[in-house]
Parts: C-alpha cells; sequence; structure tokens
C-alpha cells in the first residue's frame, strides 16, 4: 500500500446514503470533499456522488460499485480513494483489499489537515488527542505512515500483532497525559482571557463557515500576514492583533477556526476550547461568503455552534453577543442574485457587504464596529486633582472629552472636572488606575 503524500493522485467520493438526512445537498457536500482534499495538496483525477441504497457494513458500498470504483481508479491511476463520510476500521480494511490502495475517510482527511496546519502549542495538543481518539479503535497499522511522513508524534510501532496491542496501551496512556497538557493550557488561557477583561480593550472575534474568506479579512483590517489561501482550514489557531476602530482606540481582533458541516465528534470535542475566545468577545462578525450557493446551509451550521457555545439562546435565538453579518465575495454575485439580496441588505442594520480581497466595504465594516462597540457608552463625570497627570492623560487618550473645567480647591490642591463619554470596559480599566 503506497504512502500518501501531497500531490497523490485521488479518487473523491461522495456517498449518498438513502434515508439518511444531511445539512447540505449532494452536489454541494461532494464541492466541500473536493475542497477538503486540495487542501492537503492532493490531486483529484475524478470525483463523484455515489448513491447508497443499503449500507454494506463490511464495504459501505455495493460489489458492484466497490468495482466500478476500482475499474475508476485504474483508469485515472489513482493510488488513493477520499471517501466523503465515516468509514469503520472494518470498511476501511476491506475496501483497501478491495481496490489495492489506500483509503480515508472524511474524519481521517480533516485530521490530516488539522496536522498539517495547526500551529499553537495547543492547537497541536488538541490535534494529536483528536487523532489518538479516532486511531485507537482501528489498526494502528492505517495511520503510522501519515505521521513518519510529517515527522510524526514519535510513539507509534509497527504492525505486528502483539505491537498493536503495546501501541493501544501507549495510545490510552498519551491521551491522558495529552488531557492533563490541555487543563493546563485551557487554565493559562483562561488566565490571559480574564487579564483582557480586566484590561478592557474591546474584542471582535471573526467567526464564519470555513474558506468565507475570515483569513483575509483578518489581514485587511490589521495587516497582519496571516495564512489566508483559498482552502478549506485555512486557519486553526485563533489569531489575535490590535486594530482602531472609529471613537475606539483600540480594539483586539480574534481569527478563529472555521466551522463546517458533519464536523466529526472527536474534533467537535477537542476544538471546542479553541472556540471559547469567541464567548469572551464584545462583537461577533459573523463572516459569509455570501457567493457560495449553500450559504444559507451554512449560517445555520455557524449559529448552530454559536448555540452550543452558548452564545445563542435555545429557545428564543437571542445573543448574549452583538453579531454582525459580514456578507463577504459580495462582488462575485451576479447582477440578478445581488438584486434579490438588495432588500434583506437595506432593511438591517446587522448586515455589511464586503470583499477582503479588494477592500470594498471595509470602511463601512470599521464605522459599524465602532458604533457597536461604543453603544454601550455612557457619560461619566470626574473629579481629578491637577497634579493626577497619569489619570487626566489616560482620559484624554481613551475617552471622548465632552467637557472639561476647573472645579476649585480640594484636598490635593487644584481640581478639574471632566465630562467623560467611556465604554464599560474602559469605565472599569479608569476605576482600576
Amino acid at each position: 500500500m503506497g504512502e500518501v503524500s501531497r500531490g497523490a493522485r485521488a479518487l473523491v467520493i461522495c456517498p449518498d446514503i438513502r434515508g439518511q438526512t444531511y445539512d447540505l445537498d449532494a452536489d454541494s457536500r461532494l464541492s466541500e470533499a473536493e475542497g477538503l482534499a486540495l487542501a492537503i495538496g492532493i490531486e483529484i483525477e475524478d470525483s463523484f456522488v455515489l448513491p447508497v441504497r443499503d449500507v454494506k457494513p463490511n464495504l459501505l458500498f455495493g460489489a458492484g460499485q466497490v468495482e466500478n470504483i476500482r475499474i475508476a481508479c485504474e483508469q485515472h491511476e489513482a493510488e488513493l480513494v477520499v471517501v466523503d463520510g465515516a468509514l469503520s476500521p472494518i470498511q476501511q480494511r476491506n475496501l483497501e483489499e478491495k481496490l489495492s490502495r489506500k483509503v480515508i475517510d472524511r474524519t481521517g482527511l480533516i485530521l490530516e489537515i488539522f496536522g498539517e496546519r495547526a500551529a499553537t502549542a495547543e492547537g497541536r495538543l488538541q490535534v494529536e488527542l483528536a487523532h489518538l481518539d479516532y486511531q485507537q479503535s482501528r489498526l494502528v497499522r492505517s495511520w503510522t505512515h501519515l505521521e513518519r511522513q510529517r515527522g510524526g508524534f514519535g510513539f507509534l510501532g509497527g504492525p505486528g500483532e502483539t505491537q498493536i496491542e503495546a501501541d493501544r496501551r501507549m495510545i490510552r496512556q498519551r491521551m491522558g497525559r495529552l488531557r492533563k497538557e490541555l487543563e493546563q493550557v485551557r487554565k493559562t488561557r483562561g488566565l490571559h482571557r480574564e487579564r483582557r477583561e480586566r484590561a478592557p480593550w474591546p474584542v471582535v472575534a471573526l467567526v464564519g463557515y470555513t474558506n468565507a474568506g475570515k483569513s483575509t479579512l483578518f489581514n485587511r483590517l490589521t495587516g497582519a500576514e496571516v495564512m489566508a489561501e483559498d482552502l478549506l482550514f485555512a486557519t486553526l489557531d485563533p489569531t489575535m492583533r490590535a486594530i482602531s476602530l472609529p471613537g475606539v482606540e483600540k480594539a483586539i481582533l480574534s481569527d478563529t477556526v472555521g466551522f463546517i458541516s458533519d464536523l466529526p465528534t472527536q474534533l467537535v470535542a477537542a476544538f471546542r476550547a479553541t472556540l471559547e475566545e469567541v464567548t469572551a468577545a464584545d462583537v461577533i462578525c459573523h463572516v459569509r461568503d455570501i457567493s457560495n450557493p449553500s450559504a444559507e446551509a451554512q449560517k445555520l451550521q455557524v449559529l448552530r455552534v454559536l448555540k452550543d457555545l452558548d452564545v445563542i439562546d435555545g429557545e428564543d435565538g437571542a445573543s448574549s453577543i452583538p453579531i454582525l453579518e459580514v456578507w463577504n465575495k459580495w462582488d462575485l454575485l451576479d447582477e440578478e442574485r445581488a438584486a434579490d439580496l438588495q432588500p434583506q441588505v437595506e432593511t438591517s442594520e446587522d448586515i455589511v457587504l464586503t470583499s477582503a480581497l479588494t477592500g470594498e466595504g471595509v470602511p463601512d465594516l470599521l464605522e459599524r464596529l465602532g458604533d457597536m462597540l461604543t453603544a454601550k457608552a455612557s457619560v461619566q463625570e470626574f473629579k481629578l486633582p491637577v497634579s493626577d497627570g497619569r489619570r487626566i492623560a489616560w482620559l484624554h487618550a481613551h475617552g471622548e472629552i465632552l467637557s472639561e473645567e476647573d472645579a476649585g480647591e480640594g484636598e490635593g490642591g487644584p481640581m478639574r472636572r471632566f465630562l467623560v463619554r467611556l465604554n464599560p470596559k474602559e469605565l472599569g480599566q479608569f476605576e482600576t488606575l
């Protein structure tokens, strides 16, 4: 069995199982599967939807369908078959034997992408934990080649029967250690978040379906060189940068991992902590690829995740954090589709049209974010000694000074009276000075 590597020639198959409910239609799922394969450098020789009337426990597909797949592999000289669905260990092994080729399912493919992309210590820990959780139920042999190719985690043995048992024990031990390390990382990040809440720069979190253009928008707003390719899952670790907004001297912009339909359960659990950054945000920017035919279904996926994070109330759909919809790639819409959507845009204050690639609409986005972050600002009166230069300078730097006048003598000498508009976080920071 050959090893999977970048440039591997592959067949991508999207099983359409009768009676099974999917979030996206078959063509959209096939397109997404192709995107996942391309994200890890696989060369797609052919791709198709394959209707499955009755799931075969040992192969998933019927014998005739498996033979057709084998013939297609021969014709296209494909060395890899990507199945956009969950395969049991037995199904994967049997398909590999029947096709004489490596077979990888949706979960394995996403794990490979995550393994390549995770950059921070937490991201790597989460990927490894998810990888092991998935791997422990499979023949260890199936995945060692992928880890060797990337340098690997360095603890898996060979394919011998006793070695497999030893590997499984090592996997369980390793998972226990990883969970402890992750808990420590979460505590550390929790402390960082508490410090941010005290420190008081408002946080704007970019969320959205994978490949919606979040990282491109992040780069446009911050000038940061975050990886922003037209690939699924280009971002896996929250990246934060300071930006300036109208009426807000400094805000923190956070770019998060993209959401996707049917995310494997192992990954939902492992990556939940990454998304917890969203719950500390003051405003959520939901970046949508409005040019995508499945834009509405993708929106529902994102809202479902936000609901799981308790950002959105399950009963009435209300959000505890203001959400601004950024309709990205508006420039890619044809005139008819744009005209259909225009009334929705005109009747909502919570939609901004942008093209992160060209910069179109970005000034409007910054203006709207500034308005949202200052919406809860209140006018405060302060009486300060003239000698308290530090706090007076802070008010001038961070607040909107409405008036400033002499206030006579006080205990600390000559006093000044200030009327200043501050948002809640700024007020909190001033009170700690």
